[in-house]
């Protein structure tokens, strides 16, 4: 199986284009097609020579997810269904993503997992089993298809990402950064950190681990219920990641990163709809 070039980093690609023969700048050249032009075959590289591009399609892949389905809300919502390659045989090939236009920004939901492990009773992705961390390369074909479709039919380019899609993304730490980094940089979308919130069940040690990484996005908790008791029959990772352990490692990553912490809280009836 060829290699995926998306998996390089910069230094990674400028080395085997040198080792290919080719002069440094045609690195640049080539991150350039693959990550701000988005180019879906090394043929669509019409700067680079033919030869160069035969020699880059026999060492490594090039494919990014499809976009297989769209259901248009009434409030201008769009739902996206993504088609990614599967690791088995027979296991869900389908994520989803989505357009949220609203009056004050523009704002596309990603997925960061195919399944999910966390089994929260409110989600219909816990009903399903983990099969597949994605990889940055489908976080960001996720945010920039999201985008093409709001410049379309929004006329707007995105003003906000926000990680709550299908999966836990502190789960699929490295992957998740590494899409961030990407989608903020050059090559890249060029969206600023700032504008990006990572949603988390909650998971002590990963969120204090992004305050030493000093990330500069913004976080949200997933919380739903105000005491341990009522949120572990929800929410089994309370179990292992209780309130007080989650409120020490919020503040944790606030003091070291100066980022924005929010709090999700959906309401059910006679459950945790009272002053506690």
């Amino acid at each position: 199986m060829l290699k995926d070039i998306r998996t390089l980093d910069s230094k990674e690609l400028h080395d085997e284009v040198v080792a290919m023969g080719e002069k440094p700048f045609r690195a640049k050249q080539l991150e350039d097609w693959v990550w701000s032009k988005s180019a879906g075959s090394f043929e669509e590289m019409t700067s680079l020579s033919k030869n160069f591009r035969e020699e880059l399609a026999e060492k490594f892949s090039l494919k990014r997810i499809e976009l297989s389905e769209q259901q248009i809300s009434r409030d201008g919502t769009v739902k996206c269904a993504f088609k990614v390659d599967t690791v088995k045989p027979g296991d869900l090939n389908i994520i989803e993503g989505v357009l949220i236009p609203t009056k004050s920004r523009t704002t596309a939901c990603i997925s960061s997992q195919v399944g999910c492990s966390l089994a929260c009773d409110f989600c219909a992705t816990g009903r399903l089993k983990l099969m597949k961390n994605l990889t940055a390369a489908e976080m960001y074909d996720q945010v920039e298809m999201i985008a093409t479709i709001a410049r379309e039919r929004e006329r707007s380019n995105l003003s906000n990402i926000v990680y709550m899609g299908m999966g836990e993304p502190l789960l699929n730490y490295k992957h998740v950064l590494e899409s961030v980094k990407r989608i903020c940089g050059t090559p890249g979308l060029g969206m600023s950190p700032r504008r990006i919130t990572i949603s988390t069940a909650g998971i002590a040690k990963a969120i204090k681990r992004l305050g030493d990484d000093e990330v500069k996005f913004n976080l949200a908790l997933s919380l739903h219920a105000a005491n341990d008791k009522k949120r572990s029959e929800i929410m089994a990772i309370n179990d292992s990641n209780n309130l007080d352990s989650l409120a020490e490692a919020l503040i944790y990553f606030h003091e070291k990163t100066g980022s924005r912490v929010t709090f999700e809280y959906i309401i059910f009836r006679d459950f945790n709809d009272c002053i506690e």
